[in-house]
């Protein structure tokens, strides 16, 4: 026999969810905000508001950027689906003619450059298509992936970790700062992403290869936060060599420091996935042949 809803479990604001949303992918209140035209005191007691409702701390503020809690990262999950769930209705509703919703998942050194020009000429090509884009790390969008969240994505994986409908050599340079260099300090500061994020594994089993001591100086879970650390002279990195900037100085075995050759960009979409994925997807691969190692 089929139960009824409890009419008396507490109901999500989907407005609320739609602020926590937008700070998770800002990293940042007064990014999220501007994007929500909405005063940062507000956002911020939308969010207190919604870590009351849910009986758990969602969110983490650090000085320089926002990141989510483990709980929050699972509120997160069901907020997403939520919101798209919302507008879908309301698309239907207003008779909206969309023919496929394609949810893609980008790393944010991928969201500048040549990537918002490819999707904004494949949004004209296909006006009927509605595109969805996230940001973030790589684990968190093959998370997004492997929940269905996602139907195609660009991830950063230990090489060949697994399968892909392509992938490339991801090359990996050492950063230090150009006006403030860190790289002579014992024991090495390592400017890294967070525990289980990309790069700080190696970086760690390459300095004591080296039979160097090291500290970790700076954690952010943006590669804006590692770069901006860098180049502030808080310690050294591993990023992608497109991420250099003019406030970086790259590193060789000169410094002491290894080439590192340990990963990949993947392109991942389902087999069964919609022909105008799987476009979209080649128009992707093409784009990415430039970082073929």
């Amino acid at each position: 026999m089929a139960t009824s809803a409890n009419p008396n479990r507490a109901l999500f604001d989907l407005d609320l969810l739609r602020a926590i949303v937008t700070v998770a992918d800002c990293g940042s209140f007064t990014t999220a905000s501007a994007r929500l035209h909405s005063t940062q005191s507000t956002v911020s007691q939308k969010i207190r508001r919604l870590e009351e409702k849910a009986g758990h701390q969602l969110l983490v503020r650090g000085n320089r950027d926002v990141r989510p809690t483990d709980q929050g990262e699972k509120l997160l999950a069901y907020a997403r689906r939520m919101l798209s769930l919302n507008d879908g209705m309301l698309d239907a509703l207003a008779g909206t003619a969309v023919a496929v919703t394609v949810r893609l998942g980008v790393p944010e050194d991928f969201v500048v450059g040549r990537t918002p020009q490819l999707l904004a000429a494949f949004n004209r090509k296909h006006p009927d298509v509605k595109l969805e884009v996230t940001t973030g790390l790589s684990r968190d969008l093959a998370h997004g992936y492997d929940h269905g969240e996602l139907d195609l994505v660009i991830v950063k994986q230990r090489r060949h970790a697994r399968e892909a409908v392509a992938r490339w050599r991801e090359k990996l340079v050492w950063i230090d700062s150009a006006k403030n260099p860190a790289v002579s300090q014992d024991p090495l500061p390592l400017v890294a992403f967070p525990p289980r994020g990309l790069y700080r594994e190696e970086m760690v089993k390459a300095v004591e290869g080296q039979g160097r001591s090291w500290r970790i100086s700076f954690t952010s879970s943006s590669l804006f936060g590692v770069q901006s650390a860098v180049a502030g002279g808080l310690g050294v990195s591993l990023i992608p060599a497109r991420a250099v900037t003019s406030e970086h100085v790259v590193l060789t075995r000169r410094q002491g420091l290894p080439a590192i050759e340990t990963m990949d960009i993947a392109l991942l979409h389902r087999p069964t996935a919609d022909p105008v994925v799987k476009e979209l997807a080649g128009e992707l691969g093409r784009m990415l042949e430039r970082y073929r190692g």
